[in-house]
C-alpha cells in the first residue's frame, strides 16, 4: 500500500490510537507496523479475528495476555550463554503462564474462535520451564533454599554461624571491660564483617582490628579479636552460597537458551494475539461493524471495473463519533468515477479522506464505523492528492505540486486501485484548470480507474452529467444560517451559493443585480431548476419520514384496539360462565332438597305427584343453565390501508416530487432509473407511485362466532429479545412461535439488535427450521437492518 497515502489518509494516527489499546511492547510494534493487506483472503481473515476477539470480549471481559513480557532480548542473552538474574527468570515465567492460559481458553472453545485458536497454535507447548522457576525463584524474585540441596544445605550452616556470631558481639557489648571505651552500644558491619563502635583515643585499648573510621574521625570500627574467627566462617559460608546461587542461575539459564526459539514465538504469538484484542477493543469505541469485502474481478468486456461501494452512515474514526455527521455513499454498478462539489468547509475533503481511510482500515482487517450492511472493494492500492501540496525547498506552487503527484499516480494506478483526488484542477487559472481537470477525468474513465473527485468547476457537474461511469454528488449548504450541513447527496450536483450568501449577508442590491447579469441566464435557470430539485427532495424526504411515522401509529392502534376487543369478549365469557356456575349449584342445592322431601313423603305414604312436578321443572331449567354460550360476533371496524404491490421493470409509475409519469428502465434495493420521455432520472423508490397496482386489503376482519373457531389472542408482530442470554431468547422465541401460529400471524419481526452477532446467529439457526416458520429474511433499513429478523409463519 501506498506509504505516502496512507499518511494522507492520516492511518497513522489510527494506527496510534489502536497501539494505546495494547498491553505490552510486542504487541505495540506491530500496530504501529499495520498496513492494509492487498491480499483478498488475508484481509478477510483478518476482519474474521476481529470479530472473534469482540465476541471474546464480550462473553470474557476479562481476558487478556496477562502478565506477558517482552522476554526476545533475554531468550537471546541466554541462548549465548548470559546468566539471568532472578527477575529476569520471573519475566519469562508469567510470559509463559500467559501464554499457557491463553492457549487453553482458546483450545477449549475452538469451535466458536477458530481463527483466534489457528493463531494461538503458535503458542508453545508446556516445556516445564514455569515449573523449572517456580522451583528456583520465588515471586518476590528471591533464590529458594530448595533451589538445591547443596544451597540448602549452606544457607542452614549460615544461619547458624550468623546467630553464634550475633549472639558473641552482643556478650561484647554487655562486657565491663569494654563497654567504657565503646562510642555505641550498637553491632554493625563494614565490608561484609561485624564490628562494634569505639572511641578513638581507646585505640588499643581494646584487642580489634581496625576496620573503618568516621568520618569525624572520633570514632573506629573494629573487629574484636574473640570474633574473627567466626567473621572468617560467617564470611566463607556467605561465598559458597554467591558460588552456588550463581551455579543454579547458570544452570537454569542455559536450559531456558536452549529454549529460546520457542521463548521468541511465544511472545510473537501473544503479540498478534494482542493486536487483534486491540483491533476489538478500537472496534467497541467506534461502535464499528464488519464490512463485507468484495473481490476484484477484471471486467471482460468494456473498462467498467464493477466498482462496489456502500458505505451507509459511515463516520471518520478520528472525530468526535458523538458529534460526527455520518454520510452514506453508494454508486451503482455502472458508476465507478464520484465527482462531488459543494462550498469551502463543506465537508468534501473530510468525505473523500473517509472513503479512503475506512478502505484501509477495513484491509487492514480493522472493523469500521458505519451502518451494517457497508460494503467495498478489496483495492490491490490507494492512490490520494490531498492538501496544499506547495513545497519551498523544491520551488513548487501548489499547482505544480498536485500535477506531479497526479502525474506519479496516473502512471501507477490501474482497475483495481482506488484514487483520490481533491481540488482537481485547483490552483491555476479557472479555464485551463477546469480543461486540465476534465481530461485528467476523461483519462481515468476511459481507464476505468475507480476515482473520488472534489472539484469547484461547474464544468465538470455538466460533464459527469453526460458521462457514463461517472455520478455527480453534492454536499448540502443551509441557505437559512449560512452554514455547511455535512450530509452527501448522491446523484445531484452541488449548487453556486456565491450570489445567494452575499445577499444574506447585506451585499447592495444593484452589486448582486450586476453580478446576475453577467451570468448566463442558461446558468441561472439551470441554478433554479436545481434549487428546486434539492427542495422537493428534502420535502419529499421529510414526508416519507412523516408518511411512515403515520403508518406505525396506525399499526399500533389497530393493534391495540383488536387486543381490547379480544379483551371485552373474554371478559363477557367469563362473567356469563360465572353466572352459570352460580345458577348451576343452586339447582343442585334444590335437586337436593327435593330428594330430602320425596324420602319423607314416602316414609309418611303421601303422594308424590307434586315433587314430580317441581322436578321436572328444574331439570328444564338445568337445560338452559347447561346449554353452552355462543361466543358473539364482534366485528372490528378498522379502517385498512391501500397497500401496492412491489414496483418491477416495465412499470408505468409517477414520481410523485415531480408529478411526471414514466417507465421503470433499471431497478435497484433503493432507487430506480425511470424513463420520462427522453429523459432519463434515477430516484429513490418512495418517491414513486404505482399506476394501476393497487392492491386493496379487505375491510371487515370478523371473530369466528362459534367457540370452535376461537383463536388465540394474538402475541403481537414483535417479539424484543435484546438484553437476554442466547437460552432465555431461545426459550421465549418458542414459545412465542407457538401463540403467534395458533393466532394465525402471517408474519413477525424478531428484535435481537446487532452486537457481535451471537444472539442473531442463534435466533437464525432456530427459525431456519421451526416447522411453524416458512421462511424468514433480515430486516430492511428502515427497519432496524441486521439487528431484526422477520419471519414468515406458515398458514394454518
Amino acid at each position: 500500500m501506498d506509504a505516502k497515502t496512507l499518511l494522507t489518509l492520516e492511518f497513522d494516527k489510527v494506527r496510534e490510537k489502536l497501539a494505546a489499546l495494547t498491553a505490552f511492547v510486542p504487541s505495540r510494534e506491530l500496530a504501529l507496523a499495520l498496513t492494509p493487506s492487498t491480499n483478498f483472503h488475508t484481509a478477510r481473515q483478518w476482519l474474521d479475528e476481529t470479530r472473534e476477539a469482540r465476541l471474546l470480549l464480550e462473553t470474557e471481559p476479562h481476558t487478556s495476555i496477562g502478565g506477558g513480557r517482552d522476554i526476545r532480548s533475554l531468550a537471546v542473552s541466554a541462548s549465548k550463554g548470559i546468566i539471568l538474574i532472578p527477575a529476569d527468570l520471573l519475566d519469562i515465567k508469567f510470559t509463559l503462564i500467559a501464554a499457557r492460559s491463553l492457549s487453553r481458553q482458546l483450545e477449549r472453545a475452538e469451535a466458536t474462535y477458530p481463527f483466534l485458536s489457528e493463531i494461538a497454535l503458535g503458542l508453545p507447548a508446556p516445556m516445564g520451564l514455569v515449573d523449572a522457576i517456580s522451583s528456583t525463584v520465588s515471586d518476590r524474585g528471591e533464590i529458594l533454599d530448595t533451589a538445591s540441596p547443596k544451597l540448602g544445605q549452606v544457607r542452614g550452616q549460615l544461619r547458624i554461624v550468623h546467630d553464634r556470631l550475633l549472639d558473641k558481639m552482643q556478650k561484647l557489648l554487655n562486657n565491663k571491660a569494654i563497654a567504657p571505651y565503646l562510642q555505641e552500644s550498637l553491632v554493625t558491619q563494614r565490608d561484609g564483617r561485624y564490628v562494634i563502635p569505639i572511641k578513638a583515643e581507646s585505640r588499643g585499648r581494646v584487642k580489634a582490628v581496625v576496620h573503618d573510621v568516621s568520618s569525624s574521625g572520633a570514632t573506629l570500627f573494629v573487629e574484636p579479636i574473640q570474633v574473627v574467627d567466626l567473621n572468617n566462617e560467617y564470611r566463607q559460608l556467605q561465598a559458597e552460597e554467591k558460588e552456588e546461587e550463581r551455579r543454579i542461575l547458570a544452570e537454569l539459564s542455559y536450559r531456558l537458551g536452549q529454549h529460546a526459539a520457542e521463548l521468541t514465538a511465544a511472545v510473537n504469538t501473544l503479540a498478534a494475539l494482542d493486536l487483534v484484542f486491540a483491533k476489538a477493543k478500537y472496534a467497541e469505541d467506534l461502535e464499528a461493524i464488519q464490512p463485507k469485502l468484495i473481490r476484484f474481478h477484471k471486467p471482460k468486456d468494456g473498462v467498467n471495473p464493477n466498482l462496489t461501494l456502500k458505505l451507509w452512515q459511515a463516520r471518520h474514526p478520528l472525530l468526535d463519533q458523538k458529534t460526527v455527521v455520518p454520510i452514506d455513499v453508494e454508486t451503482d454498478p455502472e458508476t465507478y468515477i464520484l465527482l462531488i462539489t459543494g462550498p469551502n468547509t463543506g465537508g468534501k475533503t473530510v468525505t473523500l479522506k473517509t472513503v479512503g481511510l475506512l478502505a484501509c482500515m477495513a484491509q487492514a482487517g480493522m472493523h469500521i464505523p458505519a451502518a451494517e450492511g457497508s460494503e467495498i472493494t478489496m483495492f490491490k492500492n490507494i492512490y490520494a492528492d490531498i492538501g496544499d501540496e506547495q513545497s519551498i525547498e523544491q520551488s513548487l506552487s501548489t499547482f505544480s505540486g498536485h500535477i506531479t503527484n497526479i502525474i506519479q499516480i496516473l502512471d501507477k494506478a490501474g482497475q483495481n486501485t482506488l484514487v483520490i483526488l481533491d481540488e482537481l484542477g485547483a490552483g491555476t487559472d479557472p479555464q485551463e484548470g477546469a480543461a486540465l481537470a476534465q481530461a485528467i477525468l476523461t483519462y481515468l474513465v476511459d481507464a476505468g480507474i475507480p476515482t473520488l473527485v472534489a472539484t469547484h468547476y461547474p464544468e465538470l457537474k455538466a460533464y459527469a452529467h453526460s458521462t457514463p461511469g461517472v455520478v455527480n454528488a453534492s454536499m448540502a449548504f443551509d441557505m437559512e444560517t449560512l452554514r455547511p450541513t455535512y450530509h452527501l447527496t448522491i446523484g445531484l450536483p452541488g449548487r453556486s451559493n456565491a450570489l445567494h450568501i452575499a445577499e444574506r449577508l447585506g451585499l447592495r442590491q444593484e452589486i448582486i443585480q450586476f453580478a446576475r447579469a453577467k451570468i448566463n441566464p442558461r446558468d441561472l435557470k439551470a441554478d433554479d431548476l436545481l434549487d428546486e430539485i434539492h427542495r422537493q427532495r428534502d420535502l419529499a424526504q421529510i414526508a416519507r419520514a412523516e408518511a411512515e411515522h403515520s403508518r406505525r401509529q396506525a399499526e399500533e392502534l389497530r393493534t391495540e384496539l383488536a387486543n381490547r376487543l379480544e379483551n371485552i369478549e373474554d371478559e363477557r365469557l367469563a362473567v356469563l360462565a360465572k353466572a352459570q356456575d352460580y345458577a348451576q349449584q343452586e339447582i343442585e342445592d334444590l335437586q337436593e332438597e327435593l330428594r330430602k322431601v320425596r324420602r319423607n313423603l314416602a316414609q309418611a305414604r303421601q303422594p308424590l305427584d307434586v315433587v314430580d312436578e317441581i322436578e321436572t321443572a328444574v331439570e328444564t331449567i338445568e337445560e338452559k343453565i347447561e346449554k353452552p354460550k355462543p361466543r358473539k360476533q364482534v366485528t372490528r371496524e378498522l379502517p385498512t390501508p391501500v397497500m401496492q404491490r412491489p414496483i418491477r421493470l416495465g412499470d408505468k409509475v409517477k414520481l410523485r416530487t415531480l408529478g411526471q409519469e414514466g417507465v421503470v428502465s433499471s431497478l435497484g434495493e433503493e432507487q430506480a432509473e425511470i424513463m420520462v420521455g427522453n429523459l432519463r432520472v434515477r430516484v429513490d423508490l418512495y418517491d414513486l407511485e404505482l399506476i394501476g397496482g393497487q392492491v386493496q386489503e379487505k375491510p371487515r376482519v370478523e371473530i369466528a362466532t362459534e367457540a370452535a373457531n376461537f383463536r388465540t389472542p394474538s402475541p403481537g408482530v414483535e417479539l424484543p429479545l435484546r438484553g437476554l442470554t442466547v437460552d432465555e431468547a431461545l426459550e421465549r422465541l418458542d414459545h412465542y412461535l407457538d401463540r403467534a401460529y395458533i393466532s394465525g400471524l402471517p408474519y413477525a419481526r424478531l428484535v435481537h439488535g446487532k452486537g457481535t452477532g451471537k444472539l442473531r446467529d442463534a435466533v437464525r439457526k432456530a427459525v431456519k427450521n421451526h416447522p411453524y416458520v416458512d421462511r424468514f429474511e433480515p430486516g430492511s433499513r428502515n427497519e432496524g437492518g441486521d439487528g431484526v429478523t422477520i419471519v414468515h409463519l406458515v398458514k394454518n
